[in-house]
């Protein structure tokens, strides 16, 4: 073989070699960029399906003065009982026209009140977690705390990283998906935080998201 094309030989060789470790630099940047794109996306419809049952709850514990941990009574809820359509008019015996009272005008169900504008909303699906495969249910608790003295309704739906990120993205094979599941998970228990979403709390009367408190 002559010097020349030795030297060509070489060159395509370390030109291959650039190219090869230009596209593993692109990789490593854009990797942590996809998963967390789709990680939002996922996040996304879970935090809705969240916010749903909030208001589910909310509905429920003002008719029945309590939350519920039980999602097959929680749907029955939303889909049989009835809410008052309350209308402000004036109260025809003040003079000064400045009071108003609560005129009932008809009732709803709360299905329709609080999903009724969603054509598409299902309300059996209100347990489920977006994205889970094999299907899997929120967890769901409720319990009673003391407040300065005062027992107080509490509830709290959660649902871990492992749930709605168990199958990987298309861009990624299924280990590297599993090990960034796990470093996220490792990041938020290093900094005592639950590893996953949810709402509601056992500990402390609120009915916050985890994610408005990011």
């Amino acid at each position: 073989m002559n010097s020349k094309l030795k030297s060509i030989l070489i060159n395509i060789v370390l030109f291959a070699v650039v190219v090869f470790l230009a596209i593993k630099v692109i990789q490593s940047i854009k990797a942590p960029i996809d998963f967390g794109n789709e990680k939002s996306l996922r996040e996304a419809q879970v935090v809705q399906r969240l916010k749903d049952i909030r208001d589910a709850e909310i509905q429920y514990k003002q008719a029945n003065s309590k939350y519920t941990s039980d999602f097959d009574s929680l749907i029955n809820f939303c889909s049989n009982y009835e809410i008052p359509i309350v209308k402000m008019v004036p109260d025809p015996n003040d003079t000064t026209f400045t009071k108003s009272i609560n005129d009932t005008i008809g009732y709803v169900k709360v299905l329709d009140s609080l999903f009724g504008k969603r054509p598409n909303f299902n309300i059996r699906d209100l347990s489920i977690v977006p994205f889970s495969d094999p299907t899997t249910t929120f967890e769901i608790q409720d319990s009673i705390i003391k407040r300065g003295g005062i027992s107080v309704p509490v509830f709290e739906v959660k649902t871990p990283y492992e749930v709605y990120l168990a199958t990987p993205g298309e861009k990624f094979s299924e280990k590297e998906w599993n090990t960034r599941v796990q470093n996220i998970k490792a990041e938020m228990e290093q900094i005592d935080k639950y590893a996953g979403l949810k709402v509601g709390s056992l500990e402390e009367a609120s009915t916050d998201g985890n994610w408005e408190k990011l």
